[in-house]
């Protein structure tokens, strides 16, 4: 079997030549968001056998691809992501060169011994039976087509080809920190995306991903000893057993290996794990799905102590609780969740999220081990089934997820006070650091690691939080509801995100979406002056200032020294419309505030003595950069 595949790779065929000379074809120029929206379709039908000792696996691989694009498709490509998993590869330069490199991969791809790399080494490529040349560069392979697929037309796809799983490093691989013998992600031979932009064959250097919407019908063969869980549902349970069974029956494995065979409809990726040590737990949430936790029992962290793994094992037992009423409060503040099952399943590197389902590692204290799998599943909302080009969007796939799992975290925990002041905070060092690139910036190029977290993670969830504090908690809500029913299984854009929310508080949002994801200004507004008015006795005016480049509306409450509260809205004349009072206290709305002006006067009809304080977004949602002259608390002696 071959151990690399770095240099080009060709079969020949008999065919019309000049397909290679031939230009890629121009996609049409539309919009997610436009009448004429599209999405292309592929079902999967595999066949894996693994050689669990030597961590590598042989395919058969049938994809039966339905161009329902505009365009005529002349040529294929597939991610090959195990090939990044090689010492010269573009994720092992990039781990090395990078100014502040993962601790998890540095210069760990660059050390892997032959048998600890990995690879896709693929065998031959058919369309419609006839034999497909191509070539393979680093992580991608393109082949041009026998015949080019017309719109509306389907081909078939077939391919032989023999894997080898890397080390754990990233994501996937053999023996992660705790042991766990298989991480299986980014694992087969996975053809690229076609949307509106054209192709999307991004090399693997460890970030994002973008797939296709289909049917997977995988089968797996491996020892009978190894519990296996993933995506899609088991179809012969009372065949493998290990707690799939139906109650009653009895299983017993005859043979040395077991088929385990998954269906999967409409998701967009296959993931499995796989140990002899798992334990498979199963928790049902009412009106929802089945939930499958696999983990080791007893857990098997390395360089942890026994009570360190007991302690490990106890709270994965609490986990199925917490997951179920993770998801009761997801279905009703996010959108229903579609599919049949969700599985949690140890391993990995950290948490990564998969369709109906995530690898988590497990050596965790209660509040780390729920959090990770709450986040993680937030991401079959926002990703797998909201399935946004993770790519292009890192903020829409990380930053609405960490906006809901801070809020359904701040739900199951009873926890008090804001529950976006962690990513509040995380969007201040970003902006403190100077390393701040814009949120539009592909998740690829982001010059640093810690710009591209912060921006995807922190500053992506602040962006719904400015949303809700523009529009109002009731048309923010209903908005995100919304977003999830017209949008879910399909491909949004962040255009289609405002454009929804638009619609739904009929205000003009474009002027918050640009300044926000395509430039790094930010926002800065302060109290700079109250003083008795000279023109009207017993009358206060007030004067604020933007220092800041961004403009955005402003909510002001006043206390008074008898108690009571009063607040004015001051909207902004590029939003077109007005945000509806949220509270139960007297508001005024003010003239709107043009954002060329620098500064905004406003007189109450309140003398200066009465005011105990004034604070600009009383709410703590306005992403303020500097809030130290937000509030002012006013005496007479003053």
């Amino acid at each position: 079997m071959k151990m690399r595949i770095l240099t080009s790779i060709f079969f020949l065929y008999i065919g019309s030549a000049y397909l290679f000379a031939q230009e890629a074809p121009t996609p049409s120029v539309k919009s997610a968001y436009t009448a004429g929206y599209w999405q292309q379709e592929v079902d999967y039908t595999m066949n894996i056998v693994v050689d669990a000792p030597a961590h590598q696996f042989t395919g058969e691989q049938r994809i039966v691809y339905t161009n329902n694009s505009p365009d005529v498709i002349d040529r294929v490509f597939y991610h090959l992501y195990f090939n990044a998993f090689q010492p010269g590869s573009m994720m092992d330069v990039r781990s090395r060169t990078i100014e502040d490199p993962d601790n998890r991969v540095r210069d760990r791809i660059f050390n892997l011994s032959e048998d600890e790399i990995g690879y896709h080494s693929v065998q031959s490529l058919r369309q419609d039976g006839q034999v497909l040349r191509f070539n393979v560069e680093g992580t991608i392979l393109v082949a041009p087509l026998a015949r080019p697929l017309l719109p509306g037309e389907q081909t078939i796809l077939e391919m032989d080809f023999e894997s080898q799983v890397p080390l754990q490093i990233r994501r996937s691989g053999w023996n992660n920190a705790e042991g766990v013998e298989f991480s299986m992600s980014q694992w087969y031979p996975k053809l690229a995306e076609y949307d509106y932009r054209g192709w999307h064959p991004n090399p693997y250097i460890g970030r994002e991903f973008h797939g296709v919407f289909g049917r997977f019908d995988v089968k797996i063969t491996i020892d009978k000893n190894y519990v296996v869980g993933g995506t899609g549902v088991v179809q012969n349970p009372n065949e493998v057993g290990h707690g799939y069974e139906d109650e009653g029956v009895q299983v017993s494995h005859e043979t040395n290996e077991l088929t385990w065979h998954f269906l999967a409809e409409d998701v967009l990726d296959f993931f499995w794990g796989a140990d002899p040590d798992f334990t498979h737990v199963k928790a049902q949430v009412p009106n929802g799905p089945m939930l499958h936790f696999l983990y080791q029992e007893p857990v098997l962290a390395v360089n942890k102590t026994e009570a360190e793994n007991e302690t490990y094992s106890e709270n994965w037992k609490q986990l199925p609780e917490f997951t179920v009423r993770a998801f009761e409060y997801a279905n009703t503040h996010f959108g229903k969740y579609p599919y049949p099952q969700f599985t949690t399943i140890q391993g990995g590197d950290g948490g990564m999220e998969y369709p109906m389902g995530t690898l988590i590692t497990g050596a965790r204290n209660l509040r780390s081990l729920v959090g990770v799998t709450v986040h993680e599943l937030y991401h079959s909302w926002y990703q797998n089934v909201l399935a946004t080009n993770e790519a292009l969007y890192a903020w829409m796939d990380e930053g609405f997820t960490s906006f809901a799992s801070s809020e359904t975290m701040h739900y199951l925990f009873e926890s008090t006070g804001n529950p976006h002041t962690g990513s509040m905070r995380g969007y201040q060092r970003l902006v403190d650091s100077g390393k701040e690139e814009p949120m539009a910036t592909h998740a690829d190029h982001y010059h640093t690691n810690f710009a591209y977290g912060r921006a995807a993670y922190s500053k992506g969830a602040v962006y719904l939080n400015q949303i809700r504090y523009i529009i109002g908690e009731e048309a923010f809500r209903s908005g995100m509801l919304r977003y999830h029913d017209e949008w879910k299984l399909k491909h949004p854009t962040d255009l289609d995100f405002i454009r929804l929310m638009e619609k739904e508080s009929g205000m003009i949002l474009d002027w918050f979406h640009e300044y926000f994801v395509h430039t790094t200004k930010t926002i800065d507004y302060g109290i700079a002056s109250v003083e008795a008015s000279e023109s009207l006795t017993g009358t206060t005016q007030i004067e604020l200032e933007r220092m800041g480049l961004m403009p955005m509306p402003l909510d002001i409450r006043i206390e008074y020294t008898d108690g009571s509260k009063e607040e004015f809205y001051i909207p902004m004349r590029i939003m077109r419309g007005e945000k509806p009072a949220e509270h139960d206290l007297k508001r005024t709305i003010l003239e709107d505030w043009p954002w060329v002006e620098p500064s905004y006067s406003f007189t109450i009809p309140m003398p200066m003595e009465n005011i105990r304080s004034i604070s600009i977004d009383p709410t703590e949602r306005l992403a303020d950069v500097n809030t130290t002259n937000n509030v002012l608390m006013y005496t007479p002696e003053q």
